[in-house]
């Protein structure tokens, strides 16, 4: 008698999910993006709205993929989500595009970041791809001897982060002297007056609350993850809205409205201004720490989509080995290591991210749309299962979401209708692909 195919195991609870929600989101972004809200709206109180309308917008993506983990709780996460509610080609080219660029370009992308931060810290010259290179591999090494080890060590970087981030904002908010609350011209005059400017500035607010889908990636090694995950989506979701908001309060309080438009390094300058030049190293300490942490997140989780793309023949079958000893997709770990550090030394990782957009605001309007799917399916089947979280207001506010995440969609092909193209191109080139290997299924199946 054969022994049994190792496969992924269930280690994981709450906490992870909650840990793992925020460390998809929390990059280096938020660092920055004040300063680009606040050159488009031009006063206090609206930076704030926006960002206040941005967390609810995220918390509303949150509740569908609580409900739709509830549901459904399948290994893959939206894999699985879009596979189920509209066709296993489209699940497949989702996961095409997070492995050819959208993963592994962010990847790339914050660890030559990293490697960057790494530099000013150190003075060494060291190549800044060298560093990347490393980081990437230091981190796929780790997450191939266990879903347990690679996730310690992601909760450690998102634990650090989280008092690292509540630090600053304490010291913007209590310890540095409030500068004055004029207003700031705005740089991006729009047509339709404010409301227009503020649809503006969504884009950059949306963009930094984005990736809590990745946390779905992980079901298979959830301990009851129609439980486990909807409480971690909205909890993570949750914990990341309050401390944006807390980083924008401390920036407007520190360098008023004008000051925060007039600078690139918002979070750099508080830090300056609080503890002089020591200050600036801090934050690039910190700033290094959180790109270190997101990459940790993201090699964590993405590999587990194209394991489950194997395991659903729709890719190369190597890839949904298990190792017996750490029970970890070790080759689909690999895989994506591989190409994020190809991504790293070619150099194009931010004219990739740029391609890549508008692809992932269309898989979250299509999460919401699967959503009611699945809500009309179990409706017409009185025995199926009861979810333990349902979506609040639902369907307006999944429509809500739909919209917004479509209106996201829309700006990116109005405003870079060619690296737009190339993405939808690169999602595309997924389907000949797709076709390749269910020909090749079907034909070993006779």
């Amino acid at each position: 008698m054969s022994a049994p195919t190792p496969k992924l195991v269930r280690l994981l609870g709450g906490r992870d999910a909650a840990l793992i929600v925020m460390g998809g989101i929390i990059g280096s972004g938020i660092f920055m993006n004040p300063s680009v809200v606040a050159r488009f709206v031009g006063s206090g109180f609206l930076v704030m709205a926006v960002w206040v309308a941005g967390g609810l917008i995220a918390l509303l993506g949150a509740g569908i993929f609580a409900e739709l983990a509830a549901r459904r709780p399948a290994d893959g996460g939206l894999y699985a989500y879009l596979r189920d509610a509209f066709h296993p080609a489209l699940a497949f080219i989702f996961g095409w595009t997070l492995l050819l660029v959208s993963q592994s370009g962010g990847m790339a992308a914050a660890a030559v970041t990293f490697a960057n931060y790494f530099a000013t810290l150190t003075s060494w010259h060291a190549s800044t791809a060298g560093v990347a290179v490393v980081a990437i591999a230091a981190f796929t090494a780790i997450n191939a001897l266990g879903v347990r080890t690679g996730t310690t060590t992601q909760n450690a970087f998102m634990v650090l982060k989280v008092l690292a981030i509540a630090a600053f904002a304490a010291i913007g908010l209590f310890a540095v002297h409030a500068a004055g609350g004029a207003l700031a011209t705005p740089a991006h005059a729009a047509p339709g007056g404010t409301l227009a400017v503020i649809g503006l500035a969504m884009v950059p607010v949306l963009f930094a609350y984005s990736g809590w889908q990745t946390s779905s990636f992980m079901t298979a090694e959830l301990h009851q993850p129609q439980k486990t995950l909807p409480r971690g989506l909205i909890a993570g979701v949750g914990v990341v809205v309050i401390l944006y908001l807390a980083v924008n309060a401390a920036c407007l309080r520190a360098l008023g409205i004008g000051g925060l438009a007039a600078t690139n390094t918002p979070a750099s300058q508080v830090a300056g201004i609080a503890f002089g030049p020591i200050g600036l190293q801090i934050m690039a300490a910190v700033i290094a720490l959180s790109t270190l942490g997101f990459l940790s997140n993201q090699i964590l989780t993405s590999p587990r989509v194209y394991f489950q793309m194997a395991a659903d023949g729709t890719f190369f079958k190597q890839l949904a080995w298990v190792n017996t000893r750490t029970h970890a997709p070790v080759l689909a770990i690999l895989l994506q290591g591989a190409i994020a550090i190809v991504i790293a030394l070619s150099g194009s990782y931010d004219q990739i991210l740029n391609y890549v957009t508008c692809n992932d605001y269309i898989f979250f309007g299509l999460a919401a749309i699967a959503l009611i799917v699945f809500r009309n399916r179990d409706a017409r089947h009185p025995r199926a299962p009861k979810p333990v979280f349902s979506m609040p207001g639902y369907p307006v506010t999944t429509l809500l979401f739909l919209a917004a995440a479509w209106y996201i969609v829309g700006d990116t092909v109005l405003k870079s209708p060619h690296d737009t193209g190339i993405g939808i191109a690169i999602l595309l080139s997924g389907l000949p692909v797709y076709a390749l290997f269910t020909r090749k299924r079907a034909a070993g199946a006779g």
